[in-house]
């Protein structure tokens, strides 16, 4: 981060992994239900974790809007977003968002991740929910009130619809790509999915999967790709670190400089480049976080 001048980062605890595992083919799946209350316990030790690398690495923690706008000032150390990527660790209980909260300094939620919770449908599985569960509805509701912004990456189509119609705050969805004919169990999307998110003012995180984008200048022309389609205001940097089994085109942040001039190479403005690098993601967080 600060090699590359990267000030703000999404630090990810995975809310699902002792119910998880990589296939051969580099997939992530669901093969068994956790008992009651694992989930929960793990959240606990992953949290820790996370907040031991915070403290190990000199990180500062946002949590309201003044913190978002310290991190972004000239000479700010290295900051970090505390996020959960999937909710599993709620196990049906609305009283833990609160919790996770007060007590860990969440501030980004992604409702689902691999496995199928109380939350909704995932795109790698058979749906359960028709989209999004009554209990996602009501962790969307209480995160819009508390303050922590709602990440909908791995929801299916009708998950990510039915949230833009609860939400009063708008949707991230973190980590995908583009594509007009997604498979079956396909993490990538199509464009009516990606407008989804942009009409609730929100902004979507282009993979730089190797698989898609194998490269920098690819991977610019991906994201000038979903400018062109949503609008450029609606378009960030999903970098799903350490998150792609598969690899990443950008998998280090001292790689930002070069992603800022292969943006740059693929036409974006200098002011379009910013707000993809930070600046569409920066808006939304600010209409979410608290005052």
């Amino acid at each position: 981060m600060r090699s590359g001048g990267m000030r703000l980062i999404a630090l990810c605890m995975v809310a699902d992994t002792p119910a998880t595992r990589t296939t051969p083919d580099n997939r992530i799946l669901a093969y068994r239900e956790p008992a009651p209350g694992e989930l929960y316990e793990h959240s606990q030790k992953a949290f820790a974790r996370l907040e031991a690398l915070v403290a190990r690495e000199s990180l500062s923690v946002v949590t309201d809007r003044s913190g978002l706008r310290a991190a972004t000032s000239l000479g700010a150390v290295p900051s970090a977003l505390v996020s959960a990527e999937g909710a599993d660790f709620l196990e049906g209980r609305i009283e833990r968002v609160a919790e996770a909260f007060d007590r860990h300094r969440l501030r980004l939620l992604q409702l689902v991740h691999y496995r199928m919770n109380e939350l909704g449908d995932v795109k790698t599985a058979e749906p359960v929910h028709q989209g999004l569960s009554d209990f996602g509805a009501t962790v969307i509701r209480d995160c819009n009130q508390r303050g922590i912004a709602v990440d909908v990456a791995h929801g299916t189509y009708d998950l990510v619809r039915r949230a833009a119609e609860v939400t009063t705050k708008p949707l991230i969805l973190s980590h995908t790509s583009l594509n007009a004919r997604p498979g079956p169990r396909s993490r990538t999307i199509t464009a009516d999915h990606a407008r989804v998110i942009a009409r609730t003012g929100g902004v979507v995180g282009v993979w730089p999967l190797v698989t898609i984008h194998p490269d920098l200048p690819t991977y610019a022309r991906g994201i000038a790709r979903l400018a062109e389609t949503i609008g450029v205001d609606h378009v960030g940097i999903g970098s799903d670190m350490l998150g792609l089994p598969a690899g990443s085109s950008f998998d280090s942040y001292a790689q930002t400089p070069a992603l800022a001039e292969a943006l740059i190479g693929a036409g974006f403005s200098e002011a379009d480049a910013a707000k993809v690098l930070g600046g569409n993601a920066m808006r939304v967080l600010y209409a979410s976080l608290p005052g």
